[in-house]
C-alpha cells in the first residue's frame, strides 16, 4: 500500500494546490526542448518526416532520461529524497484541479451573462475560433475540452505511471519512482502532439509520428476513461444507462481515434449533444453529433461535467489499483515462498 499513498498524495497535491504559478512547469521544459531540435532538425534534414522523427525522439529521450537521471542521482542519496522528488514529479505533470479551475471560469463568466468574458476564457482551453461563439457554442466546446482532457491530463498520465511501477521487480528503482518516469514519457508525448500534430502544412509530414504515438499511447486509457465516466455517473446518480447507450454508439464518430469515448461517455450521462461545426483557424469543420439532445445546454452542465470527471477520476484511480494489484500478486505470492 506504500506506493497508492505516495500516488494519492500527489493527486491529493494537485487537487490543493493546482498548477504553482511561480515554478517552471516540467511541461514547459519539454515544450522548449522540442523547440530547438525541431529548429535543429528542419535545418539538417530536408525530409519533414524523417526530420519530425527525429525531433519526437531526441526530445523524449532527453525528456524522460533527463528524469530519470534526477531520480537515479537522488536515490544514491536517500531514498526518502528520491521519492519525495518523485511525488514532487507527479504532482506537476497531473492536471485535475486546472481543468477544473479553467471550465469554472467559463462557468462564472456565463452566469454573469459576460458572454465576451466567456468567450475569452474557453479559448484558453480549446484550440478553435471563439470570438463568434453563443453561448450553447461556448457551453459544448468547454463541456468537449474537459471530457477530452480527462484523458489526457488525467487518466493517460495515471495510466502509465501504474503501468511503470509494475516493473519495479526488474529494475533497481522503487514503483514511486518508475510512476514519475511513466506519466512522464506520457507527457512529453502527449506536449509533442500539442505542438506537431496540426494537419496543415507545416505540420502534416513533419508531426506525423508524434500523432501516431500519442493516438497510441492514449487507446487504453481513453476507452477505460470513458468505462470510467460511465461508473461515475451511477455513482452521481446521472443518467448512467444513458452513457453507456451513448458511449456504445457514438465512441467511434470523432475523427480522432481516442476524444469520442469519453465525449460520448459525458453527453449520455448528462443528456446533451456534443460535437457539430466548428471553426479552425477561419475554416469551418463539420463533426459528427455525439449523443442525444434531451435539454438544451446550458452553464449548469459545465459543473455537471466537472462533477462527473472528478467522481470519474477516482474511480479510474481504484481500477489502476486493482489491476497493478492482480498483475503483481502472482510475484508477490512466490516472494513468500
Amino acid at each position: 500500500m506504500v506506493f497508492e499513498f505516495f500516488l494519492i498524495s500527489a493527486v491529493v497535491l494537485d487537487l490543493i494546490f493546482g498548477e504553482p504559478r511561480w515554478l517552471v512547469h516540467p511541461v514547459q521544459i519539454m515544450g522548449g526542448v522540442a523547440q530547438k531540435t525541431e529548429k535543429l532538425f528542419r535545418v539538417l534534414i530536408p525530409h519533414e518526416s524523417w526530420a519530425g522523427a527525429l525531433t519526437f525522439l531526441v526530445t523524449f529521450m532527453i525528456s524522460v532520461g533527463g528524469v530519470t537521471l534526477v531520480l537515479v542521482i537522488a536515490g544514491q542519496y536517500s531514498t526518502a529524497l528520491q521519492t519525495c522528488i518523485a511525488i514532487v514529479f507527479l504532482y506537476l505533470l497531473v492536471a485535475i484541479r486546472d481543468l477544473l479551475e479553467h471550465s469554472k471560469a467559463v462557468y462564472t463568466a456565463l452566469t454573469l451573462s459576460d458572454l465576451a468574458e466567456a468567450r475569452k476564457s474557453v479559448g484558453r482551453i480549446v484550440g478553435r475560433d471563439t470570438d463568434q461563439m453563443d453561448r450553447k457554442e461556448v457551453c459544448r466546446a468547454c463541456i468537449e475540452t474537459v471530457a477530452e482532457n480527462f484523458v489526457d491530463g488525467i487518466a493517460a498520465p495515471l495510466f502509465w505511471a501504474v503501468i511503470f511501477s509494475m516493473t519495479a521487480p526488474f529494475t533497481s528503482m522503487t514503483p514511486i519512482s518508475l510512476a514519475a518516469v511513466g506519466m512522464t514519457a506520457y507527457k512529453v508525448i502527449n506536449t509533442m502532439d500539442s505542438m506537431f500534430g496540426y494537419k496543415n502544412a507545416t505540420y502534416l509530414r513533419f508531426g506525423r509520428v508524434a500523432a501516431w504515438v500519442d493516438d497510441a499511447v492514449n487507446f487504453i486509457p481513453a476507452r477505460l476513461g470513458g468505462l470510467c465516466i460511465i461508473v461515475g455517473a451511477f455513482m452521481l446518480r446521472y443518467d448512467y444507462q444513458n452513457s453507456f447507450r451513448v458511449f456504445c454508439q457514438d465512441r467511434l464518430k470523432h475523427a480522432s481515434p481516442n476524444a469520442g469515448h469519453p465525449e460520448a461517455a459525458v453527453a449520455g450521462a448528462l443528456g446533451i449533444q456534443l460535437g457539430g461545426p466548428a471553426k479552425y483557424f477561419g475554416q469551418l469543420v463539420e463533426k459528427p453529433y455525439i449523443g442525444r439532445a434531451s435539454i438544451d445546454l446550458s452553464a449548469e452542465h459545465i459543473l455537471q461535467v466537472n462533477t462527473l470527471i472528478l467522481t470519474s477520476t477516482f474511480v479510474f484511480i481504484v481500477f489502476s489499483y486493482l489491476v497493478r494489484a492482480f498483475f503483481l500478486l502472482p510475484n508477490t505470492v512466490f516472494q513468500l515462498q
